[in-house]
């Protein structure tokens, strides 16, 4: 794997790195002794599946709060995802600072998104999946989001005047952290 720290502290991008002959290609996807010796989390406790219908879709900026924050891997599977992070962490020299990342099939990127950041992304095609690992599992009371289109963000989304939202992702409050 090539592992490619971001602006953000804490987020990588972790690029395949295949080995390819006349039958296709095999790359590792995850290895715990080398995220380890990058200094990441090597706990997953859940991994899943998201599947977008529509382009354009954007299933939230979601986050949990501690005790239950979690880590994210966040690979897309079939078609493309713009995947967006923001750093919520107060005092963090990138604190309400975001990035965006195409991950696609094709390119076989993910997102590693650390503990006090909020994840979420927009499909750029009908179809988009998404496959998650994650190192908490899911608590329903910890969940929190942010609004995609919140101003003090001003994240700049591919598709914004097709944005899809859920009813829940679309009236999250705003941040005022």
């Amino acid at each position: 794997m090539i592992f490619t720290e971001t602006e953000l502290a804490g987020a990588w991008i972790v690029d395949l790195e295949r080995r390819e002959d006349p039958r296709g290609f095999f790359a590792r996807a995850w290895c715990a002794s080398e995220f380890g010796d990058h200094g990441l989390s090597t706990r997953l406790v859940q991994c899943n599946l998201s599947h977008n219908e529509r382009r354009g879709t954007v299933p939230g900026m979601h986050y949990q709060l501690p005790p239950h924050a979690e880590v994210k891997l966040v690979r897309c599977t079939r078609g493309a995802v713009y995947d967006v992070v923001v750093d919520i962490r107060p005092g963090s020299p990138t604190y309400k600072r975001w990035i965006g990342v195409e991950l696609s099939a094709a390119n076989g990127r993910a997102l590693y998104v650390p503990e006090g950041f909020a994840h979420g992304y927009q499909s750029l095609e009908d179809g988009a999946q998404t496959f998650y690992q994650v190192s908490e599992f899911y608590a329903p009371g910890a969940e929190r989001g942010l609004r995609w289109d919140d101003p003090a963000l001003a994240i700049e989304w591919p598709l914004p005047d097709e944005a899809f939202l859920s009813e829940k992702d679309r009236t999250w409050p705003d941040f005022e952290g």
